[in-house]
């Protein structure tokens, strides 16, 4: 007996068996079970982003760890660019991480560069729920140098026009008038030559005279050093012989106070006694040279007056 083979079965089943094993390619194709997980981050560049593309590799540190998803003008503020990038899982992009625009070699392929980032430090995270954590930006290297470029141009400018000003017709015929000055003085001196000449060779021996003159008066200079070592020491001990006079002074004056305060009353008093005893020595010596005799006899009585009892005269 022949076998019946129900068609629409095997069909059925060579269908399902050709869409799993499209759909099995099409998943091993786009990774599979070994897809990556993106995390995404948003910078703000206040540059030109001109030669970045989307897809354009994010680099951290050298090595590949995503792309640019999106890029679009800042709405808040058209000079400014928002990047969003797609950073693979696990990537330490920290709250010290910066992206910086880069070139790759001299195609000008622009892609990102990601530095920085301590170990110790803490990941990055977003502001507020529903937002994307926004990555430092700092100027890439082309915005720096055309910063410098932008000063040195401007320098060159102001220098350009301080050169100027001093080229001026004023400045230059001043400068003519110098070098004509300098010229004549030039003419001059060639001229005087032979007078220099003899001049510098007088001052030469000048200043050998004066090197010997200094060698002979050095031994001078040090006695002079040792004698004014002597007058100082001198001056010192004459120094100390006025503070001790000074400190004799000083005594001699308290006693002379102390003389004036205390014996001087004492001695004005002696001065008035040796008075008195000279006034009465004085009498006495009168006395004795009109009567000898009263110093050893006594003095005698005094005779009695006129009138007196006594008196030896006639009364009337």
């Amino acid at each position: 007996m022949e076998t019946k083979v129900n068609f629409a079965l095997v069909g059925a089943f060579v269908l399902v068996f050709g869409m799993l094993l499209i759909g099995s390619t099409l998943w091993l194709a786009s990774g599979g079970a070994f897809q990556k997980q993106y995390d995404r981050y948003l910078a703000i560049e206040d540059e030109s982003v001109s030669g970045l593309n989307l897809n354009a590799p994010v680099k951290y540190n050298g090595v590949d760890v995503g792309e640019v998803r999106e890029i679009g003008l800042d709405p808040l503020n058209p000079e400014r660019v928002r990047l969003v990038f797609g950073i693979e899982h696990g990537t330490p992009v920290n709250v010290d991480t910066v992206a910086v625009l880069k070139t790759q070699g001299l195609t000008g392929i622009a892609y990102v560069e990601l530095t920085g980032g301590d170990q110790h430090s803490a990941l990055l995270r977003a502001a507020e729920p529903g937002q994307l954590p926004i990555i430092r930006t700092e100027p890439s290297l082309s915005a720096r140098l055309e910063n410098v470029l932008t000063t040195v141009l401007a320098k060159l400018d102001s220098t350009s026009n301080n050169i100027n000003s001093l080229l001026s017709e004023q400045n230059q015929a001043a400068v003519t008038r110098i070098l004509a000055d300098l010229a004549a003085v030039t003419h001059t001196i060639a001229a005087r030559r032979d007078t220099l000449d003899k001049g510098i060779a007088s001052a030469a021996k000048t200043f050998d005279n004066g090197a010997r003159l200094t060698k002979q008066l050095g031994p001078v200079i040090a006695q002079i050093g040792k004698s004014a070592d002597a007058v100082e020491k001198m001056g010192n001990e004459a120094a100390k012989a006025s503070a001790s006079a000074g400190k004799t002074v000083d005594s001699v004056g308290a006693d002379i106070q102390r003389f004036t305060r205390d014996g001087l009353p004492e001695l004005q008093r002696l001065m008035t006694d040796l008075d008195a005893l000279s006034a009465s020595l004085r009498r006495l010596s009168e006395k004795t040279e009109r009567d000898p005799a009263s110093l050893l006899l006594g003095e005698a009585p005094v005779p009695p007056g006129p009138g007196e009892p006594g008196s030896q005269g006639v009364s009337k």
